[in-house]
């Protein structure tokens, strides 16, 4: 039952993918038009962010979260390894539930 969606999803994301290099020779698109593409990936990216460190079952996820989120990207901006990132920003996470602080 769930094979299905599965398969479909997965030769719609293979098709979208493969539309790029392929399209790339025929479609041209204006400097103003790909600078537009660029912020707007940035846009898109900031927005899931956003939403998934702020929100859970369509309220307000809590403070423990967002600081966890904080934190990684503090260690992030410092080039720290991606693991030390991670795991702190899940320790600060943990630490503030575990706490009750937030």
């Amino acid at each position: 039952m769930t094979l299905l969606p599965i398969l479909i999803l997965a030769a719609g994301t293979y098709a979208f993918r493969l539309a790029g290099p392929l399209l790339s020779q025929r479609i041209q698109v204006s400097a103003r038009v790909q600078r537009l593409l660029t912020l707007s990936a940035i846009a898109l990216l900031s927005a899931l962010v956003a939403t998934a460190a702020l929100t859970s079952n369509g309220g307000f996820a809590g403070w423990a979260r967002p600081a966890g989120v904080a934190v990684g990207a503090a260690l992030a901006l410092l080039r720290l390894p991606f693991v030390v990132v991670v795991v702190a920003a899940a320790a600060t996470t943990a630490l503030l539930r575990m706490t009750g602080m937030a």
